[in-house]
């Protein structure tokens, strides 16, 4: 008997899971704090950058995919991906190109070579993200590692407990959700340091207040710190 209840508590759990949310990605929307600074003029520099090619590069959960939302929008640039066979080169000799996380997906070391020579010569923009600077990327062609040694690299360092408190703050807002200060703190201290984990912590508390019916409290954040995998002592 006690088997089913739980099956059915969690059946009833992931009910909502069907649902989706949509954050908000403008430059209004973004909290800019220390380490962000950096990138976000950079940003909002555009296109007065000081090299035609940028690299942001922080580590998962740091905001680089919403800057380049941001910088995309703004440019109005087109995703490429420079691998053999593309017209990667062609695109960015019409106009602004992004090319996101280009340490984790497989690039043509050639076809980026040419990309940032189009970008050059024609007076035109590359942005790209990275985990990684780009002298630890993979990169054997020579005259490649000579053109990313001349772009210019941003570093955005990981959140500190402040900027995650106000990013955790404005997501439960997107919501209509309203949590108190001590709660906020105690969800804070306990987490992962990256806005990643801020999202997915506020999309499961609130899914799961939902699902039960009860409003988001401690016992709650307790346990989806537990699932998420942060250390949570037994306080």
């Amino acid at each position: 008997m006690t088997g089913s209840s739980e099956r059915d508590q969690r059946r009833s759990e992931q009910l909502p899971l069907q649902f989706t949310h949509d954050s908000a990605q403008s430059r209004d929307d973004l909290l800019v704090s220390e380490r962000l600074a950096a990138a976000v003029s950079i940003v909002d520099e555009w296109p007065a950058w000081p090299s035609p090619v940028v690299i942001l590069a922080g580590p998962v959960g740091s905001g680089k995919s919403h800057l380049a939302h941001i910088w995309r929008e703004r440019a109005g640039a087109a995703e490429i991906h420079p691998i053999s066979g593309s017209n990667a080169a062609t695109v960015a000799a019409d106009g602004p190109v992004l090319f996101e996380d280009a340490d984790r997906r497989d690039f043509d070391e050639t076809t980026l070579f040419h990309v940032i020579n189009a970008v050059r010569q024609h007076g035109r923009t590359l942005l790209m993200t990275s985990r990684l600077w780009p002298m630890s990327w993979s990169v054997t062609l020579p005259d490649l590692k000579s053109r990313l040694k001349a772009a210019t690299v941003v570093e955005i360092g990981e959140p500190d407990e402040e900027l995650l408190a106000q990013v955790m703050v404005k997501l439960f807002a997107d919501r209509q959700l309203y949590i108190d200060d001590k709660l906020l703190s105690y969800i804070v201290t306990r987490m992962e340091r990256s806005l990643g984990a801020a999202q997915t912590i506020v999309d499961r508390l609130d899914r799961l207040a939902l699902a039960r019916g009860t409003p988001i409290t401690r016992p709650l954040a307790t346990e989806v710190l537990k699932d998420f995998g942060s250390a949570v002592p037994n306080d």
